[in-house]
């Protein structure tokens, strides 16, 4: 989902300047990558516990910061924290910045199993890490979170999941079958070939995207017009979603990213009760209550098939999936509660 900021929740520090750590020729799900580059933070003192923290869709590193600094639940003081870029979010390797013969639509096809083993290449050869206490992560970050518990399960002692899942259940591609219709079917994206920004595709992309983003008694509620801040829905819409996407986002990185998004599964195919049972780390799985995409009863299940490893805490809140972003003060309070909680425990 696409992150935009309001300054009232915003840090006052400057995050740290992403660093690149160049893998050479790495395989993918969709082939290989010939120069492939992660793109990451660190904060803090590389002694004290290691936590993980990757992007969301539509996340860039800066975006990180919420929950990263002094007296937040990811305290640089007691914690180093690595922050971590998805293949494809446009600072690690993207469609728009990887040469021919991979850029743009011929970028290869990024599963989260990709992601996770340049990750812990990051960690284990450059910044001489073995042990993450914890990985935490929201949406699609969620989504990693998981996929780090199933694939190093001698590494990573505890894992969170705010707003995600460990596999991309069939209603969530249907959701996001949506704007990946709208976006692919305008006449200015020219099947990925375009030579300037798609504008008109990705105004719709945003529009189909942005219902499923909050509950609906948000929208009831009228909170779109965020204390004045927009005159109307149509106000909300163009400057928050559809610019949001036209000037931070190339259309090929959204649809490479939402590739990997729609095939996630830990299991990989396989039975996901087992492939969960497995799970040595302990867990906190945080939905919200009014998620259309990620909801609190997938996150119900798989919580049960971790049986006393994992812990299901449901945020109370209309703002649906935006809850676990950063979105607002009150479900940010909430949830970095629970977090430091969690990793005290």
């Amino acid at each position: 989902m696409p992150v935009f900021w309001h300054s009232s929740f915003m840090s006052t520090a400057a995050p740290h300047k992403p660093q690149l750590y160049h893998h050479g020729r790495f395989p993918v799900l969709g082939g290989v990558l010939p120069d492939a580059v992660t793109a990451y933070c660190t904060y803090g003192d590389p002694a004290n516990p290691c936590i993980v923290f990757p992007t969301c869709y539509g996340a860039k590193l800066s975006n990180q910061f919420y929950m990263v600094g002094e007296n937040k639940a990811l305290d640089p003081r007691k914690y180093f924290i690595v922050t971590f870029a998805l293949f494809a979010n446009g600072e690690s390797s993207s469609p728009s910045n990887t040469p021919a013969p991979y850029n743009g639509p011929y970028f290869p096809a990024v599963s989260y199993q990709d992601n996770i083993r340049a990750q812990h290449a990051v960690l284990t050869k450059h910044l001489g890490i073995s042990t993450v206490h914890c990985v935490i992560g929201f949406s699609m970050g969620g989504q990693q979170a998981f996929h780090w518990a199933v694939l190093y399960p001698g590494v990573v002692e505890r894992f969170i999941s705010i707003c995600g899942s460990a596999r991309t259940s069939p209603h969530n591609k249907c959701f996001l079958e949506g704007p990946t219709a709208a976006l692919v079917a305008s006449k200015d994206f020219e099947n990925g070939h375009y030579k300037t920004i798609p504008s008109q595709g990705l105004r719709a992309f945003g529009r189909v995207y942005s219902a499923w983003a909050y509950g609906q008694a948000w929208f009831r509620d009228h909170q779109y017009l965020h204390d004045g801040l927009y005159s109307d829905l149509n106000s909300f819409l163009r400057e928050e979603w559809e610019e949001g996407f036209l000037t931070s986002w190339d259309a090929n990185d959204m649809l490479a990213l939402k590739d990997t998004w729609y095939t996630g599964d830990v299991s990989q195919g396989r039975d996901l009760k087992t492939c969960l049972e497995g799970i040595k780390a302990k867990g906190l799985v945080m939905p919200c209550k009014t998620d259309l995409y990620f909801p609190p009863e997938d996150s119900e299940v798989e919580v049960s098939y971790m049986q006393d490893k994992a812990r299901l805490v449901i945020i109370d809140s209309v703002w649906g999936h935006m809850a676990g972003g950063g979105s607002n003060a009150k479900d940010t309070a909430f949830v970095q509660e629970q977090v430091q909680k969690f990793l005290e425990d």
